[in-house]
């Protein structure tokens, strides 16, 4: 990456800080992931836009965790009318009808466990390796659960916060 601004990058370091915390509310549910990372513009590159990302998702709360998390749609379920949402998702758009059942029935009974979301950066995995992943993970503790999730989150805010910069 470069470390000369970006002009997605300069839009957005330009913004108001209502304007600012609107769209990294679009990137991350979590008010306070959004104060923390709206607290560091201006950002000079990418890269120091995810440190900031970054090191406010390793502060966030338990409470914030769940608030970010609730902002994602349950997988296989995305958000109508909402591009970010299907765009991650695609890769259930081929699933057989009896992987969608599986992946809903595990769904349900991952958020029962956990009091949340099957959370997974879903950005380029297939339909199988989202409901491998739920399999798996299913088996956590709660506090293991979350650590997971939260890096997922790190993931899903990179490649948002990525479009950000590049101006999409």
């Amino acid at each position: 990456m470069t470390s000369s601004p970006i002009p997605g990058l300069s839009r957005f370091n330009a913004l108001d800080d209502a304007a600012a915390a609107a769209e990294l509310h679009e990137v991350c549910a979590s008010a306070a992931w959004g104060s923390k990372v709206l607290a560091q513009r201006p950002f000079a590159d990418t890269p120091s836009l995810f440190a900031a990302s970054d090191a406010a998702m390793a502060e966030l709360t338990t409470a914030d965790l769940a608030e970010a998390m609730a902002g994602h749609p349950p997988i296989g379920r995305p958000k109508p009318g909402d591009p970010t949402s299907a765009r991650e998702q695609r890769g259930m758009a081929g699933a057989s009808e009896e992987l969608k059942a599986e992946l809903l029935e595990l769904n349900l009974a991952y958020q029962e466990k956990f009091g949340h979301v099957f959370l997974i950066c879903a950005t380029g995995a297939t339909g199988e390796q989202m409901l491998d992943a739920v399999k798996a993970r299913i088996q956590n503790t709660a506090e293991v659960e979350r650590e997971i999730a939260r890096g997922e989150l790190v993931k899903i805010n990179r490649i948002r916060l990525t479009r950000l910069a590049e101006g999409e």
